[in-house]
């Protein structure tokens, strides 16, 4: 690990925390989109399909907490904010030029569709976001802080990393569905039924999926910074 700052983050970027940070971004502004589509799990189970890059923000906060520090982990979900508030001012933008008359009607409204999120929508991402990512960070560093405590060197192995990626990340997304789809849909329609649908899927991926992802990119990133120091 890189000799922190007085700011908590480190001198020079490792090549793990850089190539975190950058899928991290990505992740961020790609869990809006992917959000549009539903899709079946196990055939019965219906999810929306921004869950997906939601988890996987929430293996590499794990991971980033593991390698570096939960200081450096929750700068990495603050500096999340930025893809995130920038590419609701871009596409708000792009909305509101004119569209080409050369452009096909369905393509279009298509567009408009997919893009043109309400502002409620809006605000529920972006306080889910802050608040699940930060507690999950919370709660993987609290754990981890627990087990050292307990069991020494033994509470850093894969088993225990996985067993507490698997519990914060399951505690930070039944919170993050209660808020999101509260503030997004709360006397809109009756949202009992979408609110226990997504809680269940991602419970059950959060303790079936990701502690194996969180597990595989902290040995990608131990892995990669050794290289450097090699």
């Amino acid at each position: 690990m890189t000799e922190p700052t007085s700011t908590g983050l480190p001198r020079a970027l490792s090549p793990s925390l850089f190539l975190f940070t950058i899928i991290y971004g990505g992740m961020v502004v790609l869990a809006g989109v992917l959000g549009n589509k539903q899709v079946a799990l196990g055939g019965w189970l219906a999810v929306e399909a921004g869950i997906f890059a939601f988890l996987i923000l929430v293996a590499l906060s794990s991971a980033v907490s593991e390698l570096h520090g939960q200081t450096t982990a929750n700068r990495l979900v603050l500096w999340g904010f930025v893809p995130l508030i920038l590419s609701i001012m871009l596409t708000a933008l792009v909305l509101a030029l004119p569209a080409s008359p050369e452009m096909q009607p369905e393509r279009l409204a298509a567009f408009d569709t997919i893009l043109g999120q309400s502002p409620r929508l809006m605000a529920a991402g972006i306080v889910a976001y802050g608040t699940s990512q930060f507690l999950n960070v919370t709660i993987f560093s609290k754990l981890r802080g627990r087990a050292e405590g307990k069991m020494g060197g033994a509470g850093t192995g894969s088993v225990w990393l996985a067993i507490r990626g698997a519990i914060a990340s399951a505690l930070s997304q039944i919170v993050d569905t209660l808020l999101f789809v509260t503030i997004a849909f709360y006397g809109v329609f009756p949202i009992a039924n979408l609110m226990v649908g997504q809680m269940l899927a991602k419970v059950t991926l959060s303790i079936t999926v990701i502690p194996f992802v969180i597990t595989g990119l902290v040995a990608l990133g131990r892995n990669l910074d050794s290289k450097k120091l090699a």
